[in-house]
């Protein structure tokens, strides 16, 4: 596996980034890509739609009624200032995250995954998810991610069980994290 050693960032989205969001959006929907940490950015297509509902989620009062409170992220390489990842720190469960979602949820631009990035990534944010107060972050994968698989083992992650999601026909690993 490559490593890239390029400095990135873990910063909250905001309009000076449309057009990476938009790059990254676009070339994951090309690839086929989950947009998993990327909240409903798949379907949305303005932008400032997508960055006012990321503003809500982040407060009770204002979160959908079926999201919990949230904090989007996106992992920018400071280099060149292009977006590599999308990451989401969930701050309590619902029921859905607390069988199939977990904490956090991430993905990687297709052009830039086995760089390492993922990892780092969510090393990143396992430092927010402290700061939040919590002790334990759980994440989960589909079961075929092996390279999910690797970047939660990598940051610590200890498998509990396997679980199945019916609605899409999958098997889910879950793991938790200590902090």
């Amino acid at each position: 596996m490559k490593t890239s050693m390029d400095k990135c960032i873990l910063i909250k989205p905001d309009i000076s980034f449309e057009d990476e969001i938009k790059a990254f959006r676009a070339e994951m929907l090309a690839a086929g890509s989950g947009m998993d940490g990327s909240g409903p950015l798949r379907r949305m297509e303005n932008i400032r739609e997508w960055l006012e509902f990321n503003q809500r989620s982040e407060k009770e009062e204002t979160a959908p009624d079926d999201w919990v409170p949230s904090e989007q992220f996106i992992y920018v390489r400071e280099r060149d200032n292009k977006i590599v990842g999308m990451i989401q720190f969930r701050h309590y469960f619902n029921e859905f995250l607390a069988e199939f979602g977990g904490n956090i949820g991430y993905s990687v631009r297709p052009d830039e995954r086995r760089k390492g990035y993922a990892k780092r990534m969510l090393a990143d944010c396992l430092a927010v998810c402290k700061q939040h107060g919590l002790d334990k972050v759980l994440i989960t994968c589909d079961q075929e991610n092996e390279g999910s698989k690797r970047t939660i083992l990598a940051n610590g992650g200890i498998h509990e069980r396997t679980t199945y999601y019916e609605t899409e026909d999958i098997c889910i690993e879950r793991y938790w994290i200590m902090l």
